[in-house]
């Protein structure tokens, strides 16, 4: 199953390839000839859709997020590098300068 998986994409470049080395017929490869659209900018009759709502994320928005998560982020890792101190399994050495 993983094989074919892995096998598909040789094949198709393989394909491809031999489509644009034969030079005879013509030079694109064989390409669906609709039009593409993308909807999220127009209606389905062309129109174009008016621009979306900005919802504006301040300075104060950004604080009121970060900050909480950040002071409890430290929260944590602070009790679990007293634990691993405490079951001595992390013990941070104390290294005299001689200089």
């Amino acid at each position: 199953m993983a094989t074919s998986i892995l096998r598909l994409p040789l094949r198709l470049s393989l394909t491809n390839m031999g489509l644009m080395s034969r030079g005879t017929g013509s030079k694109t490869p064989n390409i669906s000839r609709l039009t593409q659209s993308r909807t999220a900018v127009s209606t389905g009759s062309g129109a174009i859709l008016p621009k979306p709502d900005k919802t504006p994320f301040g300075l104060i928005r950004m604080t009121i997020v970060v900050v909480p998560f950040l002071y409890v982020g430290t929260l944590i890792s602070k009790n679990f590098a007293a634990l691993l101190e405490e079951h001595d399994i992390f013990v941070p050495e104390d290294d005299d300068d001689d200089d």
